[in-house]
């Protein structure tokens, strides 16, 4: 389902966004934030968006997720290894990093 309609800018730059996409996008939360991009071509995009705390932005840089999505493709492709606890994880390690 998607929208298309017309919006009015009020006063001091409000939009408001109907009630109907609001509800459908959960956009109804007391500060919800919404990413703006102002495209060359003169269109603005508007991304729903969840504030990050500071000392967890790293985790969501584009260098952090291709990482984390490197790591479920090893996991769906059951290329992963478990240890029974942290003394045989740690014995796994040293085994991985020893020269051959």
């Amino acid at each position: 389902m998607s929208f298309h309609g017309f919006v009015a800018v009020q006063a001091r730059g409000v939009v408001a966004l109907p009630a109907e996409l609001r509800r459908r996008l959960n956009l109804d939360a007391d500060g919800t934030q919404m990413e703006i991009t102002e495209r060359a071509d003169g269109v603005l995009e508007l991304r729903p968006t969840v504030p990050v705390p500071a000392d967890q932005a790293w985790f969501w840089t584009e260098r952090w997720q291709q990482r984390e999505r490197e790591v479920d493709a090893y996991v769906s492709g059951g290329e992963i290894a478990t240890s029974a606890s942290t003394d045989e994880f740690l014995a796994d390690l040293d085994a991985m990093s020893a020269p051959e």
